[in-house]
């Protein structure tokens, strides 16, 4: 086992993890973005991919100043590994069975996010530094809302989905 991060390596790697995973979102979101079977998905996905964007680059900015750049460790390789078959696979394939993953893949990389900004707001607030608590209760906001949206429309395409065999 390694040795236990802590302190300001802890810090780089909390923003390295949330940097990588962002990146997955984004990059999942623009694929589905235009790829998804259902109108309405595609359209809460275009509309997550914008806010999205924006927060990969703060995120970045932020990490930055500790010296952060989205290195891909264990848990992001984990997660952007299994993102990126589902939306190989959907793209391919184009069953609605691999949307489905597809699009439940991408609700629990946002999930993960949403716990991420709670972390990075937790430190914001003890160390005292307000650029980072703003921006990191911005980030758990939009990532609650636009995972809200997304859980509506996944429960929505299941039941589309079941229904095909009734």
């Amino acid at each position: 086992m390694g040795e236990a991060k802590v302190g300001e390596e802890f810090i780089k790697h909390e923003f390295d993890e949330a940097i990588a995973i962002q990146q997955c979102i984004v990059d999942a979101e623009g694929s589905l973005s235009k790829t998804h079977p259902v109108e309405s998905a595609k359209q809460a996905i275009k509309s997550a991919l914008t806010s999205d964007e924006k927060y990969l680059q703060q995120l970045r900015t932020l990490g930055r100043k500790h010296g952060a750049t989205g290195e891909v460790e264990d848990v992001a390789g984990g997660l952007k590994e299994l993102m990126d078959s589902t939306v190989q696979k959907a793209t391919t394939e184009g069953n609605d069975s691999d949307y489905y993953e597809a699009h439940a893949v991408l609700l629990n990389l946002k999930r993960k996010q949403f716990d991420s900004a709670g972390g990075m707001l937790a430190i914001a607030r003890d160390q005292k530094d307000t650029e980072l608590r703003d921006a990191a209760k911005a980030f758990q906001t939009s990532q609650k809302d636009t995972a809200t949206a997304l859980t509506k429309e996944l429960a929505s395409y299941a039941a589309q989905i079941a229904g095909k065999a009734a």
